[in-house]
């Protein structure tokens, strides 16, 4: 039987089958004690740094161990990455017959019957209506619905929540194109295949459906493949609290009322009820966005307006739901707002609930909407007790995971007890690709004499580095300080988060070679610029969570009531695993150069800085902006 390590090795069949494919050590490495670990159904934690080939280190031996097996990925993009690339090229070389299946949340696929209803639908502007004939046409074409293979229509386009379903508006087995759905498919493909490609969302989608004892949506797996796995404790965190937008609360008024034109026009009151609850949502809105960001629960008592008006929105909300249960039975589409009316009321109550002591209750608003949450202080136990339902191997496995080369934090975040570890660092040559500029900026973060020195600095570094940068932040503040004082100061095309959707900002700066773009925490990860382009990352400081964050502040409590270290377990561990992804999208190849700019003095000045350093690719350091000058010079003389 072919082994992983040989399907890896400098005379196996992917070295011979797979264009430009290069024998990594590290990588047959990696290969071989995932191997281990599927075949005595364990588990595995490792770090694979990048350049390593993590994505064939475990596709390989999950495929030769012919195991069922889901591969959970961050975003949709990697999710297309593995299917449509990598699962294609192993398959082919190995020549194997398995069976592969990509299954994504239901939001991503056509929904036939909310397409039949949106034409004319009020709340569709001019140009929206436009993008639904294209829409339409390729329905009739399609196979699988994925709305991600129609490029006619942009990603960011607002008419796609009109044409496709979430968990609160699907009618389910009730709806008239049930024999006809793209999820329902999708479903039964990824039941039969022998490797299912999902994403992190739809796993704990899973898991709490589980809970609840509905059933399961993702077919058994005797291994589970964690890529990205830096993200599962935090989208663990949503997935098992609460969670309630008054985008849903819109959403439904507007569902009830356009149900009760269909299935109930008798009865007007079901229609102001609906407009009532709209007009509440409206208030809520506007008096939540007087205090944007993020606020804890308790704020809501402290401002007596706020919890008014809150309590007034669930008022209306309570009014509609008790209306709808009356003629629930008379149609689906009320049916199914009933049922939305009395979930939602349930997660009104509990986000709003401030004596769980194990949860914490806020929101955060801005002036187009808000979120009630309850987020678990803890979810390492709840966790646990799902993955029990999984009798399977664990792969958790991220380019991001080991801070001063351990583990430890990442399973103690999800109470993973014994586990196989490594860490294998990138291959690539740092010292020689890279440089590490740390410069000596007087004041700290905080400081009001900050901002403008960095400033300074980065209007330097651009001018030695001829643009081809990322300058990157932890607040939206310092970004938009830093953009206002910046872009007129030199000649470079400048992109700033927010001007336009990420990914177009993305392919811009690809194709123009030369810009700056300054953005917040989105660009931070899963962004991938190879070559020239990308050859300077400036990080403004180090990414702690803000003290007042409702979250980081009612987990620090509780350890610190525990007789434990919030800063070390807690605090210094997420602003490390942070700052690992915004420095890791410099070197993305083995041909990359470029420069790293950290700009946070407390990197030398405190004793934790020493973390952050050891935790970051073995780079040359260096205080001096004529290293960095000189570096780029090297690359390409002045004239």
């Amino acid at each position: 039987m072919l082994t992983a390590a040989a399907a890896l090795a400098a005379d196996g069949p992917l070295a011979t089958a797979v264009q430009r494919f290069e024998v990594r050590t590290a990588q047959i490495e990696m290969a071989t004690q995932v191997e281990a670990t599927i075949a005595e159904r364990g588990i595995l934690v490792c770090e694979a740094g990048t350049g390593t080939g993590k994505t064939f280190a475990y596709l390989v031996p999950a495929l030769l161990s012919g195991a069922r097996t889901l591969v959970s990925t961050a975003t949709r993009t990697l999710q297309d990455q593995l299917f449509h690339v990598d699962l294609p090229r192993i398959r082919r070389a190995l020549q194997l017959k398995t069976t592969v299946a990509l299954l994504k949340g239901r939001s991503n696929y056509l929904c036939l019957q909310r397409l039949a209803q949106a034409a004319g639908d009020p709340l569709l502007g001019p140009r929206e209506q436009r993008h639904l004939p294209v829409i339409d046409a390729w329905s009739r074409t399609t196979d699988d619905g994925d709305v991600s293979m129609l490029a006619d229509v942009p990603e960011d386009s607002p008419v796609w929540p009109f044409v496709t379903s979430t968990v609160d508006n699907c009618l389910g087995h009730r709806c008239p194109r049930f024999d006809d759905c793209h999820v329902k498919e999708a479903r039964r493909r990824a039941a039969a295949a022998d490797l299912v490609v999902i994403n992190h969302h739809l796993l704990f989608a899973d898991m709490a459906l589980r809970g609840e004892g509905f059933g399961e949506i993702l077919p058994t797996a005797q291994c589970v493949v964690i890529d990205e796995a830096h993200q599962l404790p935090e989208l663990a965190s949503a997935a098992f609290g609460q969670a309630l937008s008054a985008r849903q609360l819109r959403d439904l008024a507007r569902d009830a009322s356009k149900a009760v034109l269909a299935e109930a026009s008798d009865m007007p009151e079901l229609r102001d009820a609906a407009r009532g609850l709209e007009e509440r949502v409206a208030d809520a809105v506007q008096a939540l966005s007087r205090t944007p960001g993020r606020q804890p629960g308790g704020a809501l008592a402290r401002e007596p307006v706020l919890g008014a008006v809150l309590d007034a929105t669930r008022g209306a909300l309570a009014a509609l739901a008790t209306r709808l249960d009356v003629v629930a039975e008379r149609g689906a589409e009320l049916d199914a707002c009933a049922r939305r009316a009395a979930d939602f009321d349930i997660r009104f109550a509990e986000c709003l609930d401030a004596g769980d002591e194990d949860r914490v209750s806020w929101f955060e608003s801005s002036a187009r909407g808000f979120v009630l949450h309850a987020t678990p202080l803890s979810i390492a136990a709840r966790y646990q007790d799902q993955v029990a339902h999984y009798p399977a191997a664990w792969i958790y496995c991220s380019g991001t995971l080991a801070i001063d080369g351990q583990l430890a934090h990442f399973r103690r975040e999800l109470g993973i007890e014994e586990a196989r570890e490594a860490v294998w660092p990138s291959p690539f040559d740092y010292p020689r690709q890279s440089l590490l500029y740390l410069p000596k900026i007087d004041s700290n973060p905080g400081d009001p004499r900050y901002l403008p020195a960095f400033v300074e600095e980065v209007a330097a570094l651009v001018a030695a580095s001829r643009g081809r940068a990322f300058v990157l932040f932890t607040s939206y503040r310092a970004l938009e300080y830093s953009a206002n004082a910046l872009r007129t100061r030199w000649p470079f095309p400048t992109l700033v988060q927010g001007e336009a959707p990420r990914a177009r900002l993305l392919e811009e700066f690809k194709r123009l070679g030369n810009a700056v773009l300054f953005g917040t925490s989105t660009f931070w990860e899963g962004v991938d610029v190879r070559g020239e382009a990308l050859s300077l990352v400036v990080i403004d400081k180090l990414p702690f969570a803000p003290p007042d964050d409702p979250i980081a502040k009612a987990r620090a409590e509780r350890l610190a009531a525990e007789g434990r270290s919030a800063f070390q377990e807690l605090q210094l561990p997420a602003a490390v695993l942070a700052l690992k992804q915004g420095a890791g999208r410099l070197i993305r190849d083995s041909t990359d150069r470029g420069v790293l700019v950290l700009c946070d003095p407390r990197l030398r000045t405190r004793a934790y800085g020493r973390v952050f350093l050891r935790s970051l690719p073995p780079m040359r350091q260096s205080a001096s902006r004529a290293d960095v000058e000189a570096f780029f010079d090297a690359e390409c003389p002045p004239p």
